[in-house]
């Protein structure tokens, strides 16, 4: 078994070892959440004090003009293009990833006239069902139906419109085929929709070279750029030429919004698919999280998550009542480790108090997020160490640790 020391000698060796001081992280603590909730970039405070002070509290409404605010959707989702395999005119940064599977899906049914029903993962996060289940609600006929995504291809008859899946398993941390399952399901003659707000920042998407149809997906995990950060949405350009309407028609999508036109006319291109005006605080910060990614390899972004996730599943499988259930192929893996055990919450909560915070997903998934820019192999050790003394220990049995928060 690796020794703490040749953690140490990896750590030293590290490409992306730098980009640590990027982030502001508390003493004593080993955050393995990033794939919930990004830690803060350090320059983050200060962009969005300048938005504040100095855009907002001294140029006021002139900084709609002045400070570029409404051209942020654009310039942001041209910056997210390259970490999703996108063309820039492909991506808008707005609203929330709820929102824009609504968009994009209710887009979708209507580019497949005569097709009435979704498909979507049943273990999926459940926005993503709960948004097809209202979308669906709103067609005559309209049904989604829920299936395990290795059942797929029996389900892929003439009546599915779209299919909607995770490119990875926010519990398990499993990583699908993003071009085998949208060549499938093209070839059943359906859309493709893929929500990766588990895979943007951990590890190379590539939404084009896929022919994938739409994605939605978040800021705020890999890409730190905080809690209710504003989301994003692709639209594959060859749909966006056929000028899909999208349901939320506000003001801020259309054509003309300074016209004050009472009727309904769509912006051009992926600015159709913007509703209302932006969150610029939200949208200040990603930009500022978007400074360190722009340097960053998603190369060597990918190689660390590997060798980091390798790294805890060798320390921790065969401990008493731990079930790795996170597929170890890495073709097959997202940047999270999940363990299965059967008293999950407690367990997890006794690391915190540690200062080791994984976090529970019902019924039984202990998660452990990866994230290379911050996280070092001697931490991922000493995790590992930590957990195996709570399990040793049976400290995770005392009352404390059974009482549940409202977020788990």
């Amino acid at each position: 078994m690796i020794t703490r020391e040749e953690c140490a000698a990896l750590d030293a060796a590290d490409p992306l070892a730098a980009f640590r001081k990027e982030f502001t992280l508390p003493d004593g603590v080993i955050y393995l959440d990033g794939n919930s909730l990004g830690a803060l970039p350090v320059r983050t405070p200060e962009r969005v004090a300048q938005v504040v002070e100095q855009e907002w509290g001294r140029e006021l409404i002139r900084s709609w003009n002045d400070a570029g605010w409404f051209e942020q959707p654009y310039r942001l989702g041209r910056r997210i293009a390259p970490l999703i395999g996108a063309d820039p005119a492909e991506v808008v940064v707005c609203d929330t990833t709820s929102v824009n599977l609504f968009k994009v899906l209710s887009a979708a049914l209507e580019l497949r006239p005569g097709r009435r029903t979704v498909l979507g993962d049943a273990e999926a996060f459940p926005t993503d069902l709960y948004i097809a289940e209202g979308v669906t609600g709103q067609v005559e006929g309209g049904r989604s139906v829920l299936v395990h995504p290795e059942e797929l291809d029996r389900h892929l008859d003439g009546d599915v419109a779209a299919v909607v899946l995770s490119h990875v398993d926010y519990r398990t941390g499993e990583l699908l085929d993003m071009p085998g399952i949208t060549a499938r399901v093209q070839a059943a003659g359906a859309l493709m929709i893929w929500d990766v707000c588990h895979s943007v920042g951990a590890l190379p998407v590539e939404l084009g070279a896929a022919k994938a149809d739409f994605a939605v997906g978040c800021t705020y995990k890999y890409l730190n750029s905080g809690p209710g950060a504003p989301a994003f949405l692709y639209v594959a350009e060859r749909h966006l030429a056929a000028g899909p309407r999208q349901p939320l028609s506000g003001w801020f999508g259309h054509a003309r919004p300074f016209a004050f036109e009472p009727g309904y006319d769509p912006k051009p291109g992926i600015g159709r698919f913007l509703t209302s005006s932006p969150s610029l605080l939200g949208q200040a910060a990603l930009g500022a999280s978007l400074d360190v990614w722009e340097r960053a390899d998603l190369a060597a972004v990918r190689t660390k998550s590997l060798a980091l996730t390798d790294l805890f599943v060798s320390l921790v499988e065969g401990l008493d009542g731990v079930e790795v259930v996170t597929p170890r192929e890495h073709a097959r893996r997202g940047s999270q480790v999940a363990l299965r055990h059967a008293d999950g919450y407690p367990v997890v909560q006794a690391l915190i108090a540690r200062g080791v915070i994984g976090d529970f997903r019902a019924p039984d998934l202990m998660r452990f997020g990866f994230t290379p820019l911050y996280l070092s192999y001697t931490e991922v050790w000493d995790a590992a160490r930590q957990l195996a003394e709570v399990l040793a220990s049976g400290e995770w049995r005392e009352e404390r640790f059974s009482r549940r928060g409202e977020v788990t």
